[in-house]
């Protein structure tokens, strides 16, 4: 068996925000043109009126600010409330293949490697813009990469499981060197015309350089000391869109094929878990919370990152802390992304056998945890 080394990372950031209060004056004309089309109804008491959202609301509930996005005139045009993509012809550069490519570029110039260097790339994403090619064989042949390359999806723990993937893959001499790429392009798949979850998600793509610790040559590089997944299944986070809505004959604009979620349920639900299988991890490691210098957590939510290190060290202030930076306010939930952004912005200062736990969790129920050490 190998050691095995993070000794990259790269990050494509979408040219567009839109700030809270852009979205809530959208969002607001939006209600304003609903309500009067549906007048009639709602004076009837069969149909509900739709509430306006506020900056205040919004930053009370997630702790968001802002997003970036790739586009951003579809989203707050009231008559639309979703991105304007040009559709591609089969011989053009993908959109989410475009901004892997950047982010796997950056990855590999930060680990001082070529593309001829990577030996897989796994392309790991909540939302794939296609059945298949595989996203991860298109950027493949972008980079001029070998090996080979393939798709997976576990939600916002796509990333951490991924890395889990090429950890093993490096660990026993099967690959040298693999590429991991989290394209999210979420404002495609966020239902921007409801005002419980309109806000949460923005756009982004990181990319990480998994490698043999003998063989790397950056500067930079974290040991990786295990990696431990974990599932159980819940409906609370769910996206019907799929192949099959054509058979069923389903509205394929109907509320369900896009993202939901009992926002509630999940925050009760899924905080002591990520907090039992961090600490259940380190355990395992013979490492105790209080031992870690980092935690690059998911970044979904400002409540619940207080609450998991609040379970793990004691103090709910430390999320957004030194401890266990945010970006969530920043970015916004970018999905499978977030924790690896945490992990690009906020690891510049620590020290030589520092240790640090990257870790997500959201939809299936999933958690995946990463625990590195400073080399």
């Amino acid at each position: 068996m190998y050691s095995v080394v993070i000794s990259g990372t790269g990050l494509y950031q979408p040219p567009h925000v839109i700030t809270n209060a852009e979205l809530v004056e959208a969002f607001n004309v939006y209600a304003d043109l609903q309500n009067a089309q549906n007048a009639e109804a709602i004076a009837a008491g069969a149909q509900v009126a739709l509430t306006h959202s506020s900056v205040e609301f919004i930053e009370k509930a997630s702790g968001i600010k802002q997003r970036y996005v790739i586009e951003k005139s579809g989203v707050l045009d009231p008559t639309r409330m979703y991105p304007r993509f040009t559709e591609r012809p089969d011989d053009e550069l993908s959109l989410m293949a475009e901004i892997g490519v950047d982010a796997c570029k950056k990855a590999l110039a930060a680990a001082g490697r070529q593309a001829s260097d990577v030996d897989a790339i796994l392309c790991a994403s909540a939302n794939m813009q296609r059945a298949y090619p595989a996203m991860a064989v298109e950027i493949q042949a972008a980079l001029g990469a070998g090996g080979y390359g393939f798709d997976m999806n576990v939600a916002c723990s796509s990333a951490t499981f991924a890395l889990e993937q090429a950890f093993n893959a490096v660990r026993s001499g099967a690959s040298k060197c693999v590429l991991v790429v989290n394209p999210e392009i979420t404002s495609a798949h966020l239902e921007w015309r409801d005002r419980d979850c309109h806000f949460i998600f923005g756009d982004v793509c990181t990319a990480i350089v998994i490698e043999r610790a003998d063989l790397a040559v950056s500067s930079d590089q974290w040991e990786i000391l295990g990696t431990h997944l974990a599932t159980q299944f819940s409906n609370n986070i769910r996206n019907n869109f799929g192949f099959l809505n054509r058979s069923e004959d389903s509205d394929p604009l109907a509320r369900d094929k896009t993202f939901r979620q009992e926002g509630r349920k999940v925050f009760k639900e899924v905080v002591p878990i990520a907090a039992a299988h961090i600490e259940g991890h380190l355990a395992n490691l013979e490492h105790k919370p209080t031992e870690v210098r980092r935690f690059w957590l998911h970044q979904a939510n400002l409540g619940m990152n207080q609450l998991v290190i609040k379970k793990l060290v004691g103090d709910a202030a430390a999320a957004g802390s030194d401890i266990a930076p945010l970006i969530l306010d920043t970015y916004a939930n970018t999905a499978s992304a977030g924790s690896i952004i945490a992990f690009h912005e906020h690891r510049a200062d620590l020290k030589s056998g520092d240790l640090g736990v990257i870790c997500s969790f959201g939809a299936g129920y999933s958690v995946g945890s990463v625990v590195v050490k400073k080399r």
